[in-house]
């Protein structure tokens, strides 16, 4: 009979790579951040979007790197909604969306829901933290159509 064992030692900071010959214009694991939030704004009210990862989400914010996307939504009973110039890949799922989702239509439109609705979409990411009738205020759903801007700060 064999018995074989494996023994795994943490080493601590001694054991990070030397990046002293890296070229500085190179990427490399340790100079990668991850975004996980981006924000929107409507009316001067900043919500915070907490954000998935898939390709749709890390084409949409090397976009937002470069600037701010500010687009004009539309209301609907249930969602405001927009294009905001811009194509962007898709990872579409049926999706009964939930108060607070923030999911892509279409590779353009980005819908922010304040009710339900299910359909095909890509999901972008989440605003926590608020009723429907709350969100469906601060979003300025009853005003038609209203300026969104869409920022990583």
């Amino acid at each position: 009979m064999s018995v074989f064992l494996l023994l795994t030692v943490g080493c601590g900071a001694s054991c990070a790579p030397d990046n002293s010959g890296t070229d500085q214009g190179q990427n490399t694991p340790n100079d990668v951040t991850e975004i996980t939030e981006m924000y929107i704004t409507v009316n001067g009210n900043k919500l915070k979007v907490t954000l998935e990862q898939n390709s749709s989400v890390n084409a949409l914010v090397e976009l937002l790197k470069q600037g701010d996307i500010t687009y004009t939504a539309h209301a609907n009973s249930f969602e405001i909604y927009g294009d905001i110039g811009h194509s962007l890949p898709t990872n579409n799922t049926h999706i009964t969306s939930k108060t607070g989702d923030v999911l892509l239509w279409a590779g353009s439109n980005i819908y922010i829901f304040f009710g339900n609705n299910s359909y095909s979409y890509t999901r972008i990411g989440k605003i926590n933290g608020y009723s429907a009738s709350e969100l469906r205020t601060l979003l300025g759903a009853d005003q038609g159509s209203v300026q969104v801007t869409i920022s990583l700060q």
